[in-house]
């Protein structure tokens, strides 16, 4: 018998931005997936109007905003109900009510000023599932996954260290292998500092931090190279190479990625106990309400979504 279709949350995200928009271009578009929207039923037959469009083909998980809400105009008094969408999915993802959430983008100035401490989704998924992460972005044939994720560039030399490397690449062999369905994922590593530290010259992580972690899991058999200048690792002879990228810092890898996938690319948040995808954009507050916002990413996400379901459904001996 054939398994059922995903069940995928999708969560509407910032209400005054583009996520009510692009949620409401899914009603024009197929998934082989079954997607519940969750957010404001009112909210987003409201935006509907707007855009000339109608949330009759969406099914909706309706989740009452805090206040009311205008295009392009935050109010703090609606970060409660924004981080009420996230609770909704995961709480939904780890009592097995959905396979897998997609998140439309957040304003994370607006969830502070309602004051409530939030650095981003990816950092909130960790502490809500009790999970330590990896953020990777892929897109434009193209997966880099970060060391480090919103950090000043001054406190990255600090947040890296032996055991932390070792978690995040043990985290990312395992989700390639069970929800990408990759038998032996290749991943290039990159240095820290210009040159990969220049022997020394520009700095010591490489010899005392990256080369020792990577040499220990050769050694179990995973199959990694570096660590590499990170100015010539993303040329096409070793991309040939790589199933991912691993930069050590956030501007490191993803401007690279997002030169070539801008509105196509997809946020997932490995080493979750579910799968969770997300846009690769902001909320586009001068965008909402005009019809101009771009639903690909979001259409992006949910494909990718849809697929690491069935890669962890088969790797668990599912159909």
């Amino acid at each position: 018998m054939a398994s059922q279709p995903p069940r995928i949350a999708v969560t509407s995200g910032e209400p005054a931005g583009i996520g009510p928009d692009i949620c409401i271009a899914l009603a024009e578009r197929e998934f082989e997936a079954e997607l519940v929207v969750l957010g404001d039923q009112s909210l987003l037959a409201q935006r509907a109007a707007r855009l000339n469009r109608s949330v009759d083909g969406l099914r909706i998980r309706h989740i009452p905003a805090s206040a009311p809400c205008t295009p392009g105009v935050l109010d703090p008094a609606n970060g409660p109900y924004v981080l009420a969408l996230l609770d909704e999915a995961i709480e939904g993802c780890l009592a097995g009510r959905y396979d897998a959430m997609v998140t439309a983008p957040v304003q994370k100035s607006v969830i502070n000023d309602a004051g409530i401490a939030f650095t981003g989704h990816t950092e909130y998924l960790a502490d809500r599932a009790g999970a330590e992460v990896v953020m990777m972005l892929a897109g434009g044939g193209l997966r880099v996954a970060l060391a480090t994720t919103h950090l000043a560039l001054k406190d990255v030399p600090g947040a890296l260290n032996r055991d932390a490397l070792t978690r995040v690449l043990r985290i990312i062999d395992a989700d390639l292998r069970r929800r990408f369905g990759i038998a032996e994922p290749r991943v290039l590593v990159a240095g820290l500092n210009p040159h990969a530290g220049e022997s020394g010259y520009l700095g010591r992580e490489e010899i005392d931090i990256i080369t020792p972690v990577l040499d220990a899991l050769r050694a179990e058999g995973m199959r990694l190279r570096g660590p590499l200048p990170a100015d010539t690792l993303f040329t096409p002879r070793h991309l040939a190479e790589a199933d991912c990228v691993l930069a050590m810092y956030h501007d490191q890898g993803l401007p690279v990625l997002k030169y070539a996938s801008f509105g196509r690319g997809v946020n997932i948040t490995l080493g979750l106990p579910f799968i969770r995808t997300s846009v690769d954009h902001g909320t586009a507050l001068d965008l909402a309400a005009t019809g101009k916002a771009d639903p690909g990413s979001l259409f992006e996400a949910i494909e990718t979504a849809i697929d690491m379901v069935r890669h962890e459904r088969r790797a668990r001996g599912g159909q």
